[in-house]
């Protein structure tokens, strides 16, 4: 396309009640830095100047459709922009198709994800700190307790709920989500619902973890409260949060918003496991456990909720024998966060294996490990093709993206 990205814009929707905003959390600087190979980025539209004049350019709103191939970006997408200057491209949470085949589209992906994207730095030295005093303790396990009210909304999971919570779960579902015939007893049994903390705990206690374990929360506000927590408390005691841990004033006045949120993710990649309890549309845990296996294959415990969901329900009925070695029958089949070929419908940013992990002795090309002067190589390029004079050109085009 040929373009200049305007910095990205965050969603400040009602659930975060958050506008700190791209430049609030990100550094910027460094987003700029380790993309300049790949795409100019500038802070806002410029100005298009034409015969002395100075003229404002308005963005063209866009929605791009869901998971849409490249060829819609170089059609479509190209087509509005040369006609309007510049686009902006909202919603552009998975709008882009996840299997593309191209090997450096997909790299790209990754500089992104796991390069480019770094938090400012005093996020950064807010996790660490939280991390060492977590660690100077033993190891810890981290969990993306996902049990809030916007995900049970979305999976249609009201019944284990009392007539009024089910009353704010159907209003919050219908206010935000298109209509759908949800059936609770079918969601369940194939893996559809959210694992409520009783299941969480109940699958750590199989897979033989203790009551000492050091376990780390990463949730937002609980749906339900302290009668779903009680029982995963009784197993496991020695639960923190980055309040807990660290109830520095940034933190107790951001705790729900971009920022706790951005330290939960710090926290849970370093730590020593990580668990999701539901990654199915979970941008969160999806793109930790791609980033997880990126760094170094870390430990990560992955519920297979559609294999459980027979064995919860048959416990519920009574059944109680042998349920813990049913458990673990199910968890020992699961990946740990090893090195594993993407199959579908795994997804890329959970799993990135092999586009972007390079091999010294390629059956391909494309899978050759960059030469160790590749900076230089890139500079030497980047130099050849600046146009010190593109800042003024009247015909620059500019795409803008909410993340």
């Amino acid at each position: 396309m040929n373009a200049t990205l305007v910095l990205p814009e965050l969603d400040a929707n009602s659930f975060w009640h958050d506008d700190s905003g791209f430049q609030g959390i990100y550094d910027v600087e460094h987003f700029i830095e380790t993309l300049k190979y790949d795409v100019k980025i500038v802070g806002k539209i410029p100005d298009a100047h034409k015969n002395g004049k100075t003229k404002k350019i308005k963005a063209f709103q866009i929605r791009p459709p869901r998971d849409a191939p490249i060829e819609w970006y170089l059609t479509t997408a190209l087509k509005a922009m040369k006609e309007h200057s510049a686009i902006y491209l909202t919603p552009f949470s998975h709008r882009l198709a996840e299997e593309i085949d191209n090997p450096e589209y997909q790299r790209l992906r990754c500089r992104v994800n796991y390069h480019a994207l770094r938090f400012k730095p005093h996020i950064m030295k807010l996790s660490e700190s939280i991390v060492d005093k977590l660690r100077s303790q033993g190891h810890f396990m981290s969990i993306h307790l996902r049990f809030e009210m916007d995900m049970l909304a979305f999976a249609g999971c009201f019944d284990i709920f009392n007539p009024e919570e089910q009353k704010i779960l159907r209003k919050y579902r219908k206010e935000n989500f298109a209509e759908k015939r949800l059936i609770y007893n079918e969601r369940r049994a194939i893996g559809k619902c959210p694992l409520t903390p009783e299941e969480v705990g109940l699958i750590l206690r199989a897979m033989r973890f203790d009551n000492s374990t050091r376990i780390y929360l990463a949730a937002g506000e609980l749906f339900g409260g302290e009668r779903f927590m009680k029982p995963f408390r009784t197993l496991f005691p020695r639960l923190d949060n980055h309040s807990s841990v660290d109830p520095s004033e940034e933190l107790s006045a951001n705790s729900q918003g971009l920022i706790g949120s951005a330290v939960d993710y710090m926290v849970c990649l370093l730590s020593d496991i990580f668990m999701p309890t539901y990654d199915g549309p979970s941008n969160f845990a999806n793109n930790l456990l791609g980033h997880r296996l990126y760094y170094g294959f870390r430990t990560t415990i992955r519920p297979d909720r559609k294999a459980l969901a027979p064995i919860f329900i048959a416990r519920e009925k009574g059944k109680i024998a042998g349920f813990e070695e049913a458990v673990r029958r199910v968890m020992l089949k699961t990946n740990f966060g090893g090195p594993h070929r993407r199959v579908s419908p795994e997804s890329f940013y959970t799993n990135s294996w092999p586009e972007c992990f390079c091999q010294m002795n390629p059956k391909k090309s494309s899978d050759k490990c960059p030469p160790d002067n590749v900076i230089e190589i890139l500079d030497s390029r980047l130099e050849s093709v600046r146009d010190p004079d593109s800042t003024s050109q009247t015909n620059s085009t500019v795409t803008g993206l909410e993340r």
